[in-house]
């Protein structure tokens, strides 16, 4: 079975079967040393190979016969001695093969992983068993004429493109293993070593190759030696999972597009893996998020297990479904809890009449789309792209809570530290994750300063300009195609590009309060959520809230206030009275570098109407 599988001559086997034999039986070394008439050799040689066997054939010392090609054997040779004079040894890998002992060679399982385990119980969506059966008959067709062609594995979801890899090699009764490209090394030698040894291995295991390149993208696999020097040493069951698909990897390459099951299979997925009681939860799940297979089994399992009395099972799955994104959002986002509510909002009746309308949107978008049909008509433009432009403190931050609160979904405010890389091409990188990420999971992005992203391109004068407009075009192309809710905030609505404007849905100007709005505002200040419900509430003293009208704050600048009372109200041990409002109020305005007139924070206690004890007969006579 060897020679067959790695083209063997006889001549080969018989020096490789003396090499083995020296594991096998100890006697050997000894009849090694007397054939050679030299107790320094206790092990075997070319020489004595060729002196043992008939029909010797130097040709098998050659470096590209299969003896050394392989690495069937091992060769000790120290400097200045011959070859033919060198200690040969087989691989110890090959020695439990003689014996039977077929196993996934060791020196490879730091690079390669098999995925019998992990996917094995998984099935395909019909589109994806679909691609399989595609894949099969391009590879049976290709038997008879050369080698299989590398396919190209096509898509955004690498778990998808992993099941359908692995289904197609169990119909063929393969092994998957997977590698991903990064761990490829880059030394020439050793990375003919790995490719070598894989190559070894395919023949001795019926196995199939995954090469994971989905954090490269295309410049980077075209400029990568590494890379296509090992696409060239390897041939047999080959997948390589792409992004998009690569016409310059190799010349018999076979493209297909593996994409996530369509929102009817992830449905009947969902009905299937809930079961009864679910409700019409499988419906607004699908509507939310976008998930694979073994992702809403996993997700299933667990809302199975956290519903009970006090929660029911729709709700447990909805939850499941938020706390699953935040591995891969957390690392590139800042999560906030919201924890307003539309009673917290204060705003004009036409900006509030938005706000609801963009949360009737993200509820209704499947009923919209998929149910009427508007889906049919379109490519692109299934999100949601807002715009909230005002000044700082108008409640741009709250009214993005306020949507999330109501949609119970997560919110996360990108962080440029985390997306903003000055090495070209790492800021798509991280935006692709980002978006990737909140897409499949139906998280809420909230740009705040959105001017910083979404700025006008500028003039192409040098390199940094260029690179700078590509930035940018990326994000006019993936807001266009991105499927969820994004909030832009931003305190100049000018400085955006106008290509930004003509894909957003909806544009909320957050206007300075006036003086009623801000009335409600200082009510509310300091009117805890929880007050009624046996929890503390700050000691308040007698507040003219018409008074605090009157000074021109923003609802932000309201709440530093309130804040900065309270704590003086600590500091005092007293109440939160009216004097202590005002120095607060007082901080924040000269904070602002604002003009200040000392009049508007004078106070004095309204005086308190004595009743007197007198009848009218005795009270003193007018002046």
């Amino acid at each position: 079975m060897l020679a067959e599988r790695l083209g063997l001559s006889t001549f080969e086997q018989n020096v490789l079967l003396l090499c083995a034999a020296l594991e096998l039986d100890t006697r050997v070394a000894g009849l090694c040393a007397r054939a050679q008439d030299d107790p320094q050799k206790p092990f075997p040689t070319f020489a004595l190979a060729l002196a043992l066997f008939e029909d010797p054939a130097w040709e098998a010392l050659a470096p590209e016969r299969p003896l050394r090609y392989w690495r069937l054997i091992e060769i000790h040779q120290p400097p200045g001695q011959a070859l033919t004079a060198s200690a040969l040894r087989a691989d110890e890998r090959i020695v439990n093969y003689l014996k039977g002992l077929n196993y996934f060679d060791d020196r490879l399982a730091p690079f390669f992983s098999t995925l019998e385990a992990v996917t094995g119980a998984m099935t395909l969506g019909d589109s994806q068993g679909k691609q399989a059966a595609f894949i099969l008959r391009c590879w049976h067709q290709a038997v008879s004429t050369g080698p299989l062609p590398v396919v190209q594995l096509v898509g955004p979801d690498a778990l998808s493109k992993l099941l359908v890899a692995f289904h197609v090699t169990h119909l063929l009764n393969r092994r998957l293993c997977r590698l991903n490209a990064e761990l490829l090394p880059a030394v020439p030698a050793e990375l003919e070593m790995l490719a070598r040894l894989w190559q070894r291995e395919s023949r001795l295991l019926p196995l199939a190759l995954y090469l994971d390149a989905e954090d490269l993208d295309a410049l980077e696999l075209e400029r990568s030696e590494t890379f296509s020097r090992f696409l060239a040493r390897n041939g047999g069951a080959f997948f390589i999972g792409l992004r998009e698909f690569n016409s310059r990897l190799g010349q018999a390459a076979q493209a297909v597009d593996v994409s996530k099951p369509d929102a009817s299979e992830q449905q009947a997925a969902w009905e299937a893996a809930l079961g009864d009681g679910a409700g019409d939860a499988p419906g607004r799940l699908v509507a939310q998020f976008n998930l694979n297979l073994p992702s809403i089994e996993i997700l299933a399992s667990q809302a199975r297990t956290e519903a009970g009395e006090d929660r029911t099972l729709a709700d447990a799955a909805w939850d499941a479904c938020r706390s699953s994104e935040r591995p891969r959002l957390d690392a590139l986002a800042q999560r906030l809890e919201p924890k307003v509510t539309w009673d917290d909002l204060v705003l004009p009746p036409a900006e509030s009449a938005l706000l609801r309308q963009i949360a009737a949107q993200v509820t209704r978008r499947n009923q919209v789309y998929r149910e009427w049909g508007f889906d049919r008509k379109m490519n692109r433009g299934f999100g949601i792209s807002v715009l909230f432009a005002g000044e700082s403190g108008t409640g741009k931050t709250m009214a993005a809570e306020v949507i999330a609160h109501e949609l119970r979904l997560n919110l996360y405010r990108i962080d440029l530290s985390q997306v903003v890389n000055k090495y070209i091409g790492e800021t798509e990188k991280n935006l692709r994750k980002l978006f990737d990420a909140a897409e499949d999971y139906g998280a809420i992005l909230f740009f705040d300063e959105a001017d910083a992203l979404f700025g006008k391109r500028s003039e192409v004068k040098d390199s940094h300009d260029r690179y700078a407009n590509i930035e940018i075009n990326y994000l006019l192309q993936r807001m266009e195609s991105y499927r969820g809710l994004a909030i832009l905030a931003t305190n100049l609505k000018s400085a955006l590009d106008s290509a930004f404007l003509r894909r957003l849905r909806f544009i909320v100007n957050f206007h300075f309060p006036a003086v009623a709005d801000r009335r409600r505002l200082w009510s509310r200040a300091f009117l805890q959520p929880d007050a009624g419900k046996g929890l503390p509430a700050p000691p308040l003293g007698q507040l003219d809230y018409h008074r605090l009208a009157a000074l021109n704050l923003t609802g932000g600048h309201i709440h530093n206030v309130a804040l900065n009372a309270a704590f003086l109200a600590a500091q005092a041990g007293t109440a939160i009275t009216m004097p202590l409002v005002l120095e607060a109020a007082r901080a924040e305005i000269r904070k602002q570098d604002r003009p200040i007139n000392e009049l508007e924070f004078k106070w004095t206690e309204p005086a308190v109407p004595v009743v007197s004890a007198r009848t009218k007969s005795e009270a003193p006579a007018p002046a």
